[in-house]
């Protein structure tokens, strides 16, 4: 299930940035679609990666990696800017999905 969720997170990155190159609103926004694409697709990659192995890790990276951009996503759209309190909690997330597989790592 990983792996579906992973393929589709990806898909939602590649079209938010192709929609921030291309009809965001303003710059600000363009941005945020951007940034949001770039940390989702990298983290749907990084899922798909150590899926095998891994699986906790892999979900909190692709559950962080998803809160985040779509939180900047929403606000790109309209959304409320208090959401931009909420994009942190996916960072934080995407962190701890890192230590966890790097605590996997170190211990073989």
């Amino acid at each position: 299930m990983i792996g579906l969720w992973a393929a589709l997170s990806a898909a939602v990155a590649v079209a938010a940035g192709a929609f921030g190159a291309h009809g965001a609103a303003g710059p600000q926004e363009a941005e945020w679609l951007r940034t949001g694409g770039l940390y989702q697709l990298i983290h749907a990659v990084a899922a798909l990666a150590i899926m095998g192995f891994a699986r906790g890790p892999a979900a909190l990276l692709l559950i962080g990696g998803a809160l985040f951009a779509l939180t900047l996503y929403a606000m790109a759209l309209g959304g409320p800017r208090w959401l931009g309190a909420v994009t942190p909690i996916g960072g934080t997330l995407m962190i701890a999905g890192w230590l966890w597989a790097a605590w996997l790592f170190w211990r073989g």
